[in-house]
């Protein structure tokens, strides 16, 4: 008797290459790009997440990835204020402050710091959204965020697939001489934009889908490839059960789905078994004790603190600096309480 199958499974091609925590992992995107970089993050890998923000548009992250190249700083004219904050158009609405020096400071400092890690990055990943991009109608301006300023003062229009790719023949040849180790990963957000309707959104994806595949083309396997997560979730996942309430956007449900996916085609096995361990670790941060200043806390905290430095020693690569300060912390807050610690 044949097998039954209740669903498709989306083939995932087999990279030439893999990430892991030697490398280090730079995310641009929408925030389908955040879900799978706090994952790496959370796991402790080496990632650098949206010095920008939520970006969705092709033309918004290469204005971004732009910036870091030319490392530049923003300065009084680069904001916009509304509504009582200052904000960037390049930047998402995290970075916006009532106050103009403290938004400037936080942009430039991240720029600085994004560009080192850029420079230094083995992996980059960018995620596009939307092929829908507004511009402000006061100077042309693209705008990665209209932060809630009336939509007239805004033009709005759909990139073509040949737009994107004059973009990013450009923009891609810049960042491998910038960093001639990068290799650049390229993901299309499940996420549908609703907003531009049912039939709009479609148009939009497959622009993407387009564009990414001709650039993937051109430049060859070696250093560029395509991770079919929008279609992981079309297929795979074809089922209201692995969206959120909002049915628009994907459950955890879904994105733990595809970050195993994501994981088993594109990090190394030594890091896969490592993370394992990590986890026991960042767990043992969590967790808080019915009693805090029993013995049983306190030989729970010094194990996860020797388990800790061992594998700092066993993979020196590996950062668990702050779980080792956390566990560091909690022994001498014990030792030093007025309390006696019970059994």
């Amino acid at each position: 008797m044949a097998e039954t199958k209740f669903q498709t499974i989306v083939d995932v091609p087999q990279f030439l290459w893999q990430t892991g925590y030697k490398k280090k992992n730079l995310f641009m995107g929408s925030c389908f790009t955040e879900n799978v970089g706090a994952k790496m993050e959370a796991l402790k890998y080496p990632v650098d997440i949206n010095p920008f923000g939520i970006l969705y548009n092709p033309l918004s992250v290469a204005n971004g990835l732009q910036i870091l190249l030319d490392e530049k700083q923003f300065g009084s004219s680069d904001l916009v204020e509304h509504n009582g904050l200052w904000h960037s158009f390049s930047h998402h609405g995290r970075f916006s402050n009532i106050e103009k020096d403290v938004a400037l400071d936080e942009i430039n400092s991240r720029i600085v710091n994004s560009a080192t890690f850029l420079k230094e990055a083995d992996f980059l990943y960018i995620t596009f959204g939307t092929a829908w991009i507004y511009r402000y109608k006061k100077d042309g301006e693209l705008v990665s965020n209209c932060h809630k300023i009336p939509a007239r003062e805004f033009v709005r229009e759909r990139l073509s697939v040949q737009q994107i790719l004059d973009v990013y023949r450009q923009l891609l040849t810049k960042l491998w001489e910038f960093n001639p180790k990068l290799k650049v990963v390229f993901t299309v957000s499940p996420i549908r934009h609703w907003k531009d309707g049912a039939v709009e959104n479609q148009r939009s994806k497959a622009t993407l889908i387009l564009a990414v595949d001709q650039l993937v083309q051109e430049f060859g396997s070696e250093k560029c490839a395509y991770f079919p997560s929008y279609e992981i979730v079309m297929d795979e996942l074809r089922d209201y059960r692995f969206y959120a309430e909002d049915m628009l956007h994907i459950s955890e449900v879904a994105i733990k789905h595809i970050w195993e996916r994501f994981a088993e085609a594109l990090i190394d096995a030594e890091s896969l078994a490592l993370s394992k361990e990590v986890v026991k670790i960042t767990n043992a941060v969590k967790h808080r004790p019915i009693n805090k200043n029993s013995i049983e806390f306190s030989k729970f905290l010094l194990s996860f603190l020797k388990k800790t430095g061992d594998l700092e020693k066993r993979f020196p690569y590996l950062n668990l600096k702050l779980e080792k300060e956390y566990f560091n912390t909690q022994i001498e807050d014990l030792g030093s309480g007025d309390e006696t610690i019970v059994s």
